[in-house]
């Protein structure tokens, strides 16, 4: 078929190669939903490649859990470098492969990735290390991905928000003129076939070929309409063919079917293409609808008819023996292949892939005791992957098997593991309960392993919940235990432990053994306990307002969590840069990135006890109608986690609340965190009480060791307040000293600040307070476009709802706005999460809804 109304996506990419050509690559995206053509731009674009650019071509698979590396093991010439660093498996070696691949020689290389939104996460790694470095390279990446796949929290987007100067080329559907031109007729007689397909080139080139009888009522029925002619070979070698997601090499189609001549009455009919190095279906959506019209069971022989092919490989890719054997209903082979399968995305950094795995090898009859050591597996598994709830119910059920297995030390380690993950899911007594019934079971048995990873998750648990001394004590026995026995995989995370227990209680040389066990870790190539190490390191930064530093630990943790997948550590710390956002008065973009950061459970989870404060904080100082709830819940999670500093952090938010509202009872949390805040290192969170509750009218009072800027507000030293947060660069905090003043020129200098940041509530208290001091000309205020909305909108969040219900995607506002497309995402995300609505034409229905009450 012709392809139609796609001049200008090949001009863009004629554009982008013609920059590589001149050294100054760039990333293409092309994208749209399935069937839209976007296989056909880029078969386009290739054949016109040939003489002036190198091509290498890779694809990804719609499978059980992807091939590590699977496009990039296509794409990697034989025998040469790059295809020697995916056989060894170092990461580090793929990278440099891969950039020296596309600047190898003095002509441009395009590298292709299709469907990238089946990608593994090492792929999308790779993806997002060479898109960052491809300006200075010769060279071009082109990647397709279907934009109607990708949820809220599909792991393609972060590496569309890592890139956000690519060139993005959406494909949409064809008009009715060319609809017409491929149906051979004119727009009227091609009107019914327009409306059927909407325009999707696949949909409408399957249904002009299925005849001209009748238009079929779905593309299954157009495809199976064309395979039916087939002769009964070639119907045969079809179907088995359509169980191989995404195409079969050439070596495993010979082993499937012999002679591949047989194919060819299906690659006439335009269903198959065979290339040099493959066979494929023209179109994915072909083969799922030969796959799906298969009987269970002709299409569970097809599958074991592939597994016995790949398993007479020495080295078989694990990834696709076990989405065989799962088809295959084939038990063994998913016990025998599906653990290793899982370790080694594990490994790569791969952990959603890594679950699904370990889910498939625990489908089969195991053996308990390899039951239960996949279960442990899966619950870390499961953390890293930000999956509180699977990862407590992995860990109970391998604790119920280690019982009934009878092996002390076992069930010790199985306990301590479980133990993180109550904590992590705020069931903390159960937490304390199975760790310290871990350390009892074990002691008896004297120094071992397990005792020593007792006591260190112990430790963690302690130190998490501001028990520094007690924690003090398990980690430093467990650092001993370690040292008699040479554990030398467990000191890391001592080390970090010591000294953030040690800097908690006020000892900043705590902070040495921070570094050093996260040097260790790095040292030992445990990535896990690298980005653990960031974590607690950016929670001690933020605790003493150490802001630059804090700056420096975001970016080396946006390099790492570039590279694996670590959502749990990852979220966290972001949600330490947000805090950081929002305290510069970039009230909009906290708001966004904290929102993202919320566990996706009930109440918020772990990681809420970071971002909820904050974000009920925000709300507070805007005045949104969401701050009560927001406030409520923040101090429901803070008090579940039974963390401190987040009950602090509430308490504040709380206190600002009953000093813009008058409703004086809503500090009684910070009057009672008072005297927890006493001794060393809770200065800054003492100082911050301490100032609300004087602005509340409380007979307080400045401390020796009190933080600057509040030991000044609290002597009413306005001036130095002020000038103690500008130099920190908190604009809110400054206009608050400003406005405290009683003279009249700060306090409307300080109105302005408030004004520009839209703190409404506490520029209204300061109007009233100008208008007593008996200033005449109190400024208004900005001139609102429209009223308050009921829905708590920020200013930004409505202007994306307006774009959101115009039918704007997500990138297209991106563009609008120049922000990245992960930052919309996250706005987006909120306004519906505000709105109370699940999909992107109820928020449309919402705004209309809004407008009308203006």
């Amino acid at each position: 078929m012709e392809l139609l109304e796609r001049e200008r996506e090949l001009a863009e990419l004629e554009a982008a190669l013609a920059a590589a050509a001149d050294g100054a690559g760039e990333v293409v995206f092309v994208h749209g939903e399935a069937g839209i053509g976007k296989t056909s731009v880029v078969r386009a674009f290739r054949r016109r490649l040939t003489g002036r650019a190198r091509a290498f071509l890779g694809a990804c698979d719609d499978l059980l859990s992807p091939r590590t590396l699977g496009p990039l093991r296509d794409a990697a010439p034989k025998d040469g470098p790059l295809a020697a660093a995916l056989a060894g498996g170092d990461r580090d070696a793929v990278y440099d492969a891969v950039l020296d691949l596309l600047a190898a020689e003095a002509s441009p290389a395009v590298l292709v990735v299709e469907d990238v939104h089946w990608a593994d996460e090492p792929t999308l790694d790779v993806l997002r290390h060479v898109g960052r470095r491809i300006a200075d390279l010769p060279a071009m990446l082109v990647l397709t991905y279907r934009d109607d796949e990708l949820g809220p929290d599909h792991p393609l987007r972060p590496v569309l928000g890592a890139l956000p100067r690519s060139r993005r080329l959406p494909l949409t559907g064809l008009s009715r003129g060319a609809v017409a031109t491929l149906a051979g007729g004119t727009t009227a007689t091609s009107a019914a076939l327009y409306r059927l397909t909407g325009g999707n080139p696949f949909f409408v080139t399957e249904a002009v070929a299925a005849g001209p009888d009748a238009v079929p009522a779905t593309v299954v029925d157009a495809v199976l309409a064309r395979v039916r002619g087939l002769p009964p070979d070639a119907l045969a070698a079809l179907e088995q063919l359509a169980v191989v997601p995404s195409g079969a090499g050439l070596p495993l189609a010979r082993a499937l079917l012999g002679d591949l001549s047989v194919l060819a009455p299906a690659e006439r009919a335009g269903i198959l293409e065979v290339h040099p190095g493959a066979v494929t279906f023209r179109h994915e959506l072909a083969r799922r609808a030969v796959e799906g019209s298969l009987p269970a069971t002709r299409r569970m022989a097809l599958h074991a008819a592939v597994l016995r092919a790949l398993l007479t490989d020495d080295e078989p890719d694990l990834a696709r023996v076990v989405h065989h054997a799962a088809g295959a209903g084939d038990d063994a082979a998913l016990a025998e292949y599906a653990p290793a399968a899982a370790r080694q995305a594990a490994v790569a950094g791969a952990h959603r892939q890594a679950a699904a795995l370990y889910e498939q090898a625990l489908r089969t009859a195991l053996p308990d005791a390899e039951r239960a050591a996949l279960l442990e597996d899966l619950a870390w598994t499961h953390f890293h992957g930000n999956d509180r709830p699977g990862a407590v119910r992995a860990g109970t059920e391998a604790v119920a098997l280690r019982e009934q297995l009878g092996d002390p030390a076992a069930l010790g380690q199985a306990l301590s593991t479980l133990a993180l993950q109550q904590w992590a899911a705020l069931q903390i007594d159960d937490g304390l309960r199975s760790v310290d019934r871990a350390v009892a079971s074990l002691r008896p048995g004297g120094d071992s392993f397990a005792l020593a990873f007792a006591l260190t998750y112990r430790a963690v648990i302690l130190v998490n919940l501001d028990r520094e001394r007690e924690g003090l004590e398990a980690v430093d026995e467990a650092l001993a235990l370690g040292g008699r026995l040479g554990l030398a995989p467990l000191r890391p995370t001592g080390l970090i432990y010591r000294g953030r227990a040690r800097w908690q209680l006020g000892d900043a040389g705590g902070r040495e053994d921070v570094l050093a066990g996260t040097a260790l870790a790095e040292e030992l190539g445990r990535l896990d306990d690298v980005v653990m190490g960031h974590t607690n390191l950016a929670s001690l930064l933020w605790r003493y307002a150490r802001y630059a530093e804090l700056e420096e630990v975001l970016e080396v943790n946006r390099r790492q969590t570039d590279v694996t997948e670590h959502t749990t550590h990852d979220r966290v710390v972001r949600s330490f840069g947000a805090r950081l956002t929002a305290l510069r008065g970039n009230w909009a973009e906290a708001d966004a990135e904290l929102r993202w950061g919320l566990d996706d459970v009930e109440g918020g989870g772990m990681v809420a006890r970071q971002a909820l404060p904050t974000l009920a904080q925000i709300a507070v100082r805007q005045g949104s109608a969401e701050a009560p709830e927001l406030l409520a819940t923040a101090w429901a999670n803070a008090e579940s986690a039974r963390t401190l500093p987040a009950m602090v952090a509430t308490a504040v938010a709380e206190a600002e609340q009953a000093w813009l509202t008058g409703q004086d009872s809503l500090a009684d949390h910070a009057r009672a965190l008072l005297a927890r805040t006493e001794g060393p290192g809770r200065e800054r969170e003492r100082g911050e009480l301490l100032r609300w509750l004087h602005r509340l009218g409380d007979p307080v009072a400045p401390f020796p060791g009190c933080p600057e800027e509040y030991a000044a507000g609290l002597r009413r030293d306005w001036r130095a307040a002020a000038a103690a947060w500008e130099r920190i660069g908190a604009p809110y905090e400054r206009a608050l000293e400003l406005t405290a003043s009683g003279e009249a020129a700060p306090t409307l200098e300080g109105l302005a600040v408030l004004d520009a940041l839209g703190a409404r509530p506490a520029a209204a208290l300061v109007r009233a307070r100008l208008r007593g001091m008996g200033v005449h000309r109190v400024p208004r205020g900005p001139q609102q476009a429209t009223r308050e909305n009921p829905a708590g909108l920020t200013d930004r969040q409505l202007e994306i709802l307006r774009l959101v219900a115009a039918g704007r995607t997500n990138p297209e506002i991106a563009a609008t706005l120049v922000l990245s497309v992960r930052t919309v995402d996250h706005h987006v995300s909120a306004v519906l999460q505000k709105l109370g609505v699940a999909s992107r034409r109820d928020a449309a229905r919402a705004l209309a809804a809004l407008e009308v009450h203006r």
